[in-house]
């Protein structure tokens, strides 16, 4: 039997209900619950052994001050010891974009790489935004905080209609409150944002409705005139604050897109490696398209627990299940960590092929490329 265990519940376009009751934070779903949402609710995706990852939990206060004791350290160490320069302006490749207008046809996925973890994906005749970001800092003031070291490859007011965003956690490079107002200004109550557990109150203070919240595992169907998807809400190994002074009162996720027509699509979000992701693979696997961080891991005495490395998102996606297009972002849009911003990609080609994969599936040097695959399903999977 599909894992992805389908209702039979009356599904409705998705503007015409945008609000929904929150899950408890963390809460993680007994077999057959299933999740008010203003996309229709599914019951819970289990992994075929039936285990579940333990839920996000809020760091204790203990935990939190080793976090800013080995921050410190860090920023000493920066101090001490340099790190390498930022790359001079263009020297990123970019690519025109080929997203389809406005929108692909059910029987194609495309996936458009616009800067960071901003990714447009084209699946069962919607479009989907990953972390939408569009800002020129990551931080909650214009005037300081990381800045681009390149524009988005598209920029926000060439968007095709979006259909649903994405948001993977609440940090200021996947979560920025000037995107969100541009994009609920130009889409209104029509675009859907998909989150995890807790976010409801924040859109709500920019004043954005349409807000589903999912637990992990959990899942909701979405259907509008052009198309109809299934949203499902996995683990990831991350944490979520936006301050220094607390947090973890907002989940975190990863992402499957499950088209009725053809078509899957996973987003990492951000994430370090774990064993989740052969759950994940067994579960709604393999996927047509595979997106995943490959940047931000230096130093790894510190960034370990958040951030994978590029050989470690070569082991993810063999663990999602190893097929289909790889790609690669979280690097080449803002200077979070110490490595060289040009290493990831190479990094991951050197990965891929000691994995002995098939380097046409790898997709992680261009901004602006459109991947363009047909749905594995479609053709018979």
């Amino acid at each position: 039997m599909d894992p992805a265990r389908r209702t039979s519940a009356a599904r409705r376009p998705a503007a015409a209900q945008p609000d929904a009751r929150p899950s408890a934070p963390g809460a993680d779903a007994p077999p057959g619950a299933s999740e008010p949402a203003s996309a229709t609710p599914a019951a819970p995706v289990e992994s075929p052994s039936g285990s579940r990852v333990p839920p996000p939990q809020e760091p204790g206060r203990q935990a939190r001050r080793a976090r800013r004791r080995a921050l410190i350290r860090w920023q000493v160490d920066n101090l001490r010891e340099g790190r390498p320069p930022n790359p001079p302006a263009g020297a990123i490749p970019r690519a025109a974009p080929g997203f389809d207008t406005p929108r692909a046809a059910h029987g194609e996925i495309t996936a458009t790489w616009i800067g960071h973890s901003t990714v447009l994906v084209q699946v069962g005749g919607l479009n989907v935004l990953t972390d939408p970001m569009w800002s020129e800092r990551a931080s909650p003031v214009a005037w300081a905080g990381p800045r681009r070291l390149s524009p988005p490859a598209v920029a926000l007011a060439e968007l095709p209609p979006i259909d649903v965003a994405l948001v993977s956690h609440d940090h200021y490079d996947h979560l920025d409150a000037r995107t969100v107002r541009a994009l609920a200004d130009r889409f209104g109550d029509g675009l859907v944002w998909a989150a995890p557990v807790g976010y409801r109150r924040w859109f709500g203070r920019l004043g954005v409705r349409g807000v589903v919240e999912l637990g992990w595992w959990r899942s909701a169907s979405l259907r509008t005139e052009h198309g109809e998807l299934r949203l499902h809400a996995l683990p990831a190994r991350h944490w979520s604050q936006r301050n220094a002074f607390g947090g973890g009162h907002r989940s975190w996720a990863s992402w499957a897109l499950t088209a009725p027509s053809g078509g899957r699509v996973y987003f990492g979000g951000d994430s370090a490696y774990f064993g989740g992701y052969e759950q994940i693979g067994r579960a709604l696997g393999p996927f047509d398209v595979t997106v995943l961080p490959i940047g931000a891991y230096e130093p790894r005495w510190f960034m370990a627990g958040a951030h994978m490395d590029p050989e470690e998102a070569v082991r993810a996606y063999r663990d999602l299940g190893g097929s289909g297009a790889f790609v690669g972002v979280h690097w080449g849009g803002f200077r979070l960590t110490d490595e060289d911003p040009l290493e990831p990609p190479v990094r991951t080609r050197a990965a891929w092929r000691a994995a002995g994969l098939d380097g046409s599936n790898l997709h992680v040097d261009t901004l602006g490329r459109t991947v363009r695959v047909r749905p594995a399903e479609a053709s018979g999977r």
